[in-house]
């Protein structure tokens, strides 16, 4: 059903939670994961799953993609470990929704598995969830775990 799932990594444990359910889908058709992370500075520092530190509050474009970079990276290793082939990490810029979006139209992906909520849960309340704007804006299937 899904050979494609685009799965938003941020380090919360709605994102590792999701990244279950995406490797469990993905594993019974064979699937590829593509794992997103999109580096944004947040209003505090938040605590970060796979034992990764938080980032700064005042950290740099540079340390926000190299954290993100090892989130990927452990989300990978974790994918596979769940029985996934076939994972792709990319890197995204700019605003988390759009970039979200623009790469699942770019992959052509099935679908996009996310957690209901991220690392930016106050900003969601006040301007929207990036869950929220991904599943009325998506052309694809969207998933969201809670």
């Amino acid at each position: 059903m899904f050979q494609s799932i685009l799965v938003p990594i941020d380090g919360s444990e709605h994102s590792r939670l999701a990244l279950c359910v995406a490797s469990k889908l993905a594993r019974q058709e064979d699937g590829q994961l593509v794992l997103l992370h999109v580096p944004e500075a947040l209003e505090h520092e938040p605590l970060l799953v796979w034992g990764i530190g938080a980032v700064p509050l005042g950290a740099t474009l540079d340390k926000r993609e190299k954290v993100g970079r090892e989130l990927l990276d452990k989300a990978g290793e974790e994918a596979r470990a769940l029985g996934v082939k076939d994972v792709d990490t990319v890197i995204g810029k700019g605003n988390p929704a759009l970039s979200i979006l623009d790469e699942a139209k770019q992959r052509g992906v099935d679908a996009i598995v996310m957690g209901s909520r991220g690392l930016g849960d106050l900003k969601g309340l006040v301007v929207g969830s990036v869950s929220h704007k991904v599943s009325h804006g998506a052309d694809c299937r969207v998933i969201t775990v809670n």
